[in-house]
């Protein structure tokens, strides 16, 4: 019996061996702290640019990275900013410049988008400690807002919906851009259809398919968003007659 237990010693012992040094201490992962002032950025053609605070909450200095993205409807270079990397020490704020690009005027709202990276410098590892480092990246829609365009706070009411075709069709014949959930509801029957992104383009077009259930469709229910991207009360929009 003394005999067993001893052997169940020594095989405990290997085991722990072996397994301890896979447990060596890890430190928890750590987010940047790029905090940008807004949710959005919009230019106004009049001013020329925008500007924008980016503060680092961090407890340490990081590399502020900003990109511009086109999205995929609109690959016009119309911004460039400055300045595209900055060292933003703890509890400081960069000031980024968003500046429009000498082209032609603008006709309706054009929107692109902007990464706000941090960067943290490496660092010496204390031994015997793994330290993982995550780079949080904050994506905001950058809104250009043409001269003489008068702000619109309500803009999804300009949308047109009708059904043509056994299609549901969203036609934005407005200047603005239309920010929304990408779930609408039909109604009376409660039957959900997805658009194909979270905003409608000036001038687009989109035609989804109607599902049978919901061929009888009266209205359509979205779910809005201002153009700082705050969600309001859903929205019934009465279907029209299909001019295409």
């Amino acid at each position: 019996m003394s005999s067993h237990h001893d052997s169940s010693r020594r095989a405990l012992r290997v085991m722990l061996a072996v397994a301890l040094p896979a447990l060596a201490p890890v430190t928890p992962a750590l987010a940047d702290g790029m905090l940008p002032e807004t949710s959005v950025v919009i230019v106004y053609e009049d001013k020329g640019e925008a500007t924008i605070h980016v503060r680092n909450s961090d407890p340490r200095p990081s590399l502020l990275h900003v990109t511009l993205q086109d999205i995929p409807e609109d690959a016009e270079p119309l911004l460039f900013v400055t300045p595209p990397v900055s060292r933003v020490e703890p509890g400081e704020s960069q000031l980024v410049r968003f500046i429009l690009r000498n082209a032609r005027p603008l006709k309706t709202q054009r929107l692109k988008r902007v990464v706000f990276e941090g960067l943290r410098p490496k660092n010496k590892l204390e031994p015997g400690r793994a330290t993982v480092s995550v780079n949080i990246r904050q994506n905001l829609p950058v809104i250009l807002h043409p001269k003489g365009l008068v702000p619109n706070r309500e803009p999804w009411k300009g949308l047109t919906w009708s059904v043509a075709g056994g299609e549901l069709v969203v036609r934005n014949d407005t200047p603005y851009v239309v920010r929304m959930g990408q779930e609408v509801i039909l109604l009376p029957s409660m039957t959900p259809v997805r658009v194909p992104a979270g905003y409608v383009l000036p001038g687009s077009r989109h035609a989804l398919p109607l599902p049978e259930a919901a061929r009888a469709t009266t209205s359509v229910r979205l779910h809005p968003a201002t153009v700082y991207g705050f969600a309001v009360e859903s929205y019934d929009a009465s279907l029209s007659v299909a001019s295409d």
